[in-house]
């Protein structure tokens, strides 16, 4: 089996990241949504205006693609614009996304006091009182 050879665009991309030690499998995501704006775009990633990238985020978003993935490509294309091609001018429009902070559920009294009833209290282990100020003082636990 032949193997394609490389682009130069996509070679440059790969370099930059090396040098910069990212990983095999972060060249390999950075590659891919550099894939995708190219197909949005219908044809090579390096012609994209600061409209495109815009289009294409606007396109994303539209597209139900969830914040973390909109702000991982947008990081990715501050990278290639930036580093790869020395056009930071062109990534203007591209901004992250909010994303609203999910607050952790807070349990009622009621629902803490029921927790702790259904929880084994010590005479769970065997019969045995064995407490952690034992094993603390190095007596190991139960005796």
């Amino acid at each position: 089996m032949s193997q394609k050879p490389i682009r130069p665009l996509r070679q440059r991309m790969l370099e930059d990241m090396s040098l910069r030690g990212l990983t095999p499998d972060t060249q390999r995501d950075y590659i891919r949504a550099v894939k995708k704006l190219a197909a949005f775009l219908g044809r090579s990633p390096d012609t994209a205006t600061p409209e495109d990238l815009r289009a294409f985020q606007l396109h994303l978003r539209a597209s139900g693609v969830q914040p973390p993935t909109v702000n991982a490509t947008v990081t990715v294309l501050r990278f290639f614009f930036k580093v790869t091609l020395d056009r930071p001018e062109t990534t203007r429009h591209l901004v992250f996304v909010y994303e609203p902070r999910k607050l952790p559920r807070v349990l009622s009294p009621a629902e803490v006091l029921r927790l702790l009833e259904a929880a084994p209290g010590p005479q769970a282990q065997g019969g045995a009182q064995c407490g952690l100020r034992g094993r603390l003082a190095g007596h190991g636990g139960c005796r």
